[in-house]
């Protein structure tokens, strides 16, 4: 007996099992949804079993399906979704894209709308602010060629570390040396990924090797999870942490 058939006899145990039960139960409110269940189970499984039969190559296919069980008062119903993986993004493939703008402004205020600014909101230890930043000097919509989540090592914060390709180092080294002899805040650069502000770096020199550190709008705002999730949102190859 191969394969095909023998899930097929189960799955006919299955139905035949199921649609006992229900006749048993006599009127359960889950009764017609577990005999939809079971007489679909074996028109999928006589199906698989005519492709084999015909030498077609069976496909993987990942059905997500909602279940009704009855509890057992019979009545209540709930329902069963299937959940992503632990660690999922929901990831459709592509790498978010990063902007790096020389900051204009920031003001001790939350962002009226349509201003174009970046809100950093208020917490226990800081204030709101609205930050300012010309799109039109810097760096927008730039894919990196790595992202790590990591842990400092001065100070313990989490903090993700970006790795720009060549073409980018060199303009990202001309941005930040233009910005460096400039009065606070316009020595910092924005980092906004998504359209969120992610961070705001001070710049005292141009910085030519590349490579930045996200650290939050206030250094320590990362949490691990949070940085994971950026590395990974930002490099969806990335797997690396330390």
């Amino acid at each position: 007996m191969n394969d095909s058939t023998e899930h097929t006899r189960h799955e006919a145990l299955l139905h035949d099992a199921l649609h006992a039960h229900v006749r048993e139960g006599g009127g359960s409110a889950a009764g017609p949804c577990l005999v939809g269940l079971a007489d679909g189970a074996l028109r999928i499984a006589r199906r698989r079993q005519r492709l084999a039969r015909a030498g077609a190559g069976l496909a993987t296919v990942a059905v997500v399906a909602t279940a009704w069980v009855a509890v057992a008062d019979g009545v209540t119903r709930h329902e069963h979704v299937v959940q992503p993986a632990e660690g999922s993004t929901g990831s459709t493939g592509k790498a978010a894209l990063i902007s790096i703008l020389p900051v204009t402004s920031s003001q001790e205020h939350t962002c009226t709308h349509g201003s174009g600014g970046y809100t950093v909101p208020a917490s226990a230890a800081h204030p709101a602010f609205c930050i300012h930043a010309d799109r039109a000097r810097g760096m927008t919509d730039v894919r990196v060629t790595s992202a790590k989540a990591g842990k400092s090592t001065v100070d313990g914060t989490w903090r993700v570390e970006v790795t720009l390709s060549p073409a980018d180092r060199t303009r990202f080294a001309a941005l930040t040396g233009s910005i460096a002899a400039a009065p606070s805040p316009r020595n910092e650069f924005a980092v906004v990924i998504e359209g969120k502000l992610w961070g705001r770096p001070t710049v005292t020199s141009s910085i030519t090797g590349g490579r930045l550190e996200i650290d939050g709008a206030y250094v320590g705002d990362l949490t691990s999870a949070t940085a994971h999730d950026l590395a990974r949102r930002l490099d969806t190859g990335s797997t690396r942490s330390e």
